[in-house]
């Protein structure tokens, strides 16, 4: 009889132990199942569809956070766009400097008025000069803030009988403002500064 008992209480044991891994493994796959829902569901939210020319095109979200280094080098080298192209038109230099000014603090305004005082821009519209730029590069440190950057570019100084190129290095701190229309990145450029600015060559023409 106690054979039976103890037969009993062992098999008692096993269905319980069956019953508890049987529990475990059920809440196991619920829980899995569960966040490979939120994972699909926060995936699907990321998606965005956009109709263009009667057809739809997916697209993904993204954070500002996952793009702040491309947006703010884009930034930098706009801003330097806009306050280095001249040409011999009053219109052109405003307009272009009123851009600029958007992206910048007074740092850059005292720049231009500095420029502007010492007869730079009416030297370019009596002199028929042009002045290009083209950015060769930018580096940005986004470990602190607000954002450290250097800018290493060139100027082409066109004049009628020569071509000037010169280094232009400058650099300053970036930090985060609204987006609007006159700054779609949402930054400024604060405490800009030139730290060279020098004659390469000089073309004939």
């Amino acid at each position: 009889m106690f054979q039976k008992m103890k037969s009993i209480q062992s098999a008692f044991a096993h269905v319980r132990l069956f019953t508890l891994v049987i529990v475990v493994l059920a809440f196991g796959l619920c829980a899995f199942t569960i966040y490979k829902s939120m994972l699909l569901a926060s995936k699907t939210q990321d998606r965005i569809y956009v109709l263009a020319n009667g057809k739809a095109i997916e697209a993904f979200a993204s954070e500002k956070k996952d793009n702040v280094a491309v947006e703010m080098r884009d930034h930098v080298k706009m801003f330097h766009f806009y306050f280095f192209t001249l040409d011999p038109d009053e219109t052109v230099i405003k307009n272009n400097i009123v851009r600029a000014l958007y992206l910048a603090d007074i740092s850059a305004k005292r720049q231009y008025e500095n420029l502007k005082e010492s007869g730079y821009y009416n030297n370019v519209i009596s002199g028929n000069i042009s002045q290009k730029i083209e950015v060769d590069s930018i580096s940005v440190n986004i470990d602190q803030y607000p954002y450290y950057f250097r800018c290493y570019a060139r100027q082409s100084i066109i004049r009628a009988t020569s071509i000037v190129t010169r280094s232009l290095t400058t650099e300053g701190y970036i930090r985060n403002v609204s987006r609007s229309d006159n700054n779609s990145h949402g930054f400024l450029i604060e405490r800009w500064a030139t730290l060279e600015n020098k004659d390469l060559n000089t073309v004939i023409r």
